[in-house]
């Protein structure tokens, strides 16, 4: 049987059929050696730089953009336009804001200043400030799932945005060597010392002179103190903190060499058995004062349960677990869970056999709560797959779906968060559908922080 013919006369077959192997080679370039990725590598860097940039001002660093009235009364403070013009006429030392009357713009600053103005003078029944009880420490939100593209680093950056626009102090930290938090939040990282990695160094050099005091005691040799330990020794975890454009977000960046951690952690771990490895950042977040110094603290992981990730997880009160809407997300996801499970049970396995034979009482992990939650929503497309993930997934989904919108992807093309993209850049409605993908995520997830400060505050009054 003859084969059909497209309208050019050449054969309609798939265009993998009839390809010539001379042809085919005669196109390869010469055969790649390592040096060329480091070529290709230096590219990529240049290009990323570039890009980057694009929501830098001319002098190279990042700035939040202003907020205008309109926004202010409809986001930020539960004011409305009239109130607020008659408040700053008749308090002239409050911040004034820049434009005409009816047209005013306040930086983040202002607001906050404001707020704080409105929480002391407003209405009694009007929430002015967002509530933190006094006495209790930071919670520590993880965002975490090993497959990646599932939106882990957006649905962090912008929950530390939304959080920072409702008056909290928020300190994010980023643990993914690819360091797109990183840029997002406008860093600068120069090396490994500059990221959580001296601060897992301290955690075991700190116990290794324990041990070696305990050593040398008995007439046994120590164990090797190398002068990345003795060094890691004189980091604060204060120290590594970074201002970022935002007044209310800090920063522990990340870049490349952070992925070395990996690989030296389990080097530590050989040489000193019984290094809680595990609680290395939980350590630093406590001992350092940083769960004093603010209200949220933000990890975002990389994309795999390595020992960066085993640390987040273990220092989380919540974990946050983003996925997409298909079918091999959901599976991964499960996979996930199934991971964090055996790797945290076998850790309890292990240590509480070692406390039984001490007489010491076991210890558990524990978090205040777990939720997964849908990002890059279509609801045309998927909404019966979305119904399905939420019963399978039942408490531990959040109930809005994250809706894929024409800003959430331009903002993504900016490197900036939908808060700071103005949206003069669109119509109104399209701002206030953008930014509603984010605000309803970030109700949720507020919902569950207090609910778990509140537990907490019960707690310890019945303490």
């Amino acid at each position: 049987m003859a084969q059909k013919s497209g309208p050019t006369g050449k054969t309609d077959t798939p265009p993998y059929f009839n390809i010539d192997p001379a042809q085919a080679a005669g196109k390869l370039g010469a055969p790649i050696d390592t040096a060329r990725f480091a070529k290709a590598a230096a590219f990529a860097a240049r290009g990323r730089d570039d890009l980057a940039r694009r929501g830098y001002a001319p002098d190279g660093r990042k700035r939040l953009r202003k907020f205008s009235t309109w926004e202010v009364c409809k986001y930020l403070i539960p004011i409305n336009p009239a109130h607020l013009r008659r408040v700053l006429r008749q308090h002239p030392d409050l911040p004034q804001g820049e434009g005409e009357a009816g047209s005013k713009w306040f930086t983040l600053e202002e607001v906050l200043a404001l707020r704080d103005h409105f929480a002391t003078e407003g209405a009694k029944d009007r929430e002015y400030r967002a509530w933190r009880p006094e006495g209790l420490p930071a919670k520590v939100v993880a965002v975490a799932n090993f497959k990646g593209g599932v939106g882990k680093t957006s649905t962090a950056a912008h929950l530390a945005m939304s959080a920072a626009l409702d008056g909290y102090k928020v300190l994010v930290i980023d643990l993914d060597s690819q360091g797109s938090m990183t840029s997002i939040m406008g860093g600068k990282v120069e090396d490994e010392w500059q990221t959580v990695f001296p601060l897992l160094a301290r955690d075991y050099a700190l116990r290794v002179q324990e041990e070696n005091r305990v050593r040398l005691a008995a007439g046994q040799a120590a164990i090797p103190f190398d002068e990345t330990l003795t060094e890691a020794l004189e980091v604060s975890p204060r120290n590594l903190v970074q201002r970022t454009h935002w007044p209310n977000i800090d920063l522990i960046g990340a870049q490349l060499n952070l992925y070395w951690a990996e690989f030296q952690v389990p080097v530590w771990r050989m040489q000193l058995r019984n290094w809680a490895l595990w609680d290395a950042l939980t350590n630093a977040l406590s001992d350092g004062g940083l769960l004093d110094d603010y209200d949220i603290i933000l990890l975002d992981t990389p994309p795999a349960l390595g020992y960066l990730t085993i640390n987040a997880l273990s220092a989380a009160d919540i974990l946050l677990v983003p996925l997409g809407a298909s079918f091999l997300e959901f599976d991964s996801t499960g996979r996930f869970f199934d991971m964090i499970y055996s790797t945290f049970a076998s850790i309890e396995d292990g240590e509480n056999r070692a406390r039984r034979a001490d007489g010491l009482p076991e210890m558990r992990f524990e978090w205040d709560a777990v939720r997964a939650l849908v990002t890059r929503f279509d609801p045309a497309q998927q909404a019966d797959l979305g119904n399905v993930i939420q019963a399978y997934f039942g408490d531990f989904m959040t109930t809005y779906r994250q809706e894929m919108t024409v800003m959430v992807g331009q903002a993504g093309e900016q490197v900036s968060g939908i808060y700071e993209t103005d949206y003069r850049d669109f119509n109104r409605d399209t701002y206030v559908r953008g930014r509603e993908t984010f605000d309803r995520t970030w109700a949720e997830v507020k919902e569950v922080i207090l609910g778990t400060w509140w537990r907490d505050q019960q707690l310890a009054k019945e303490g």
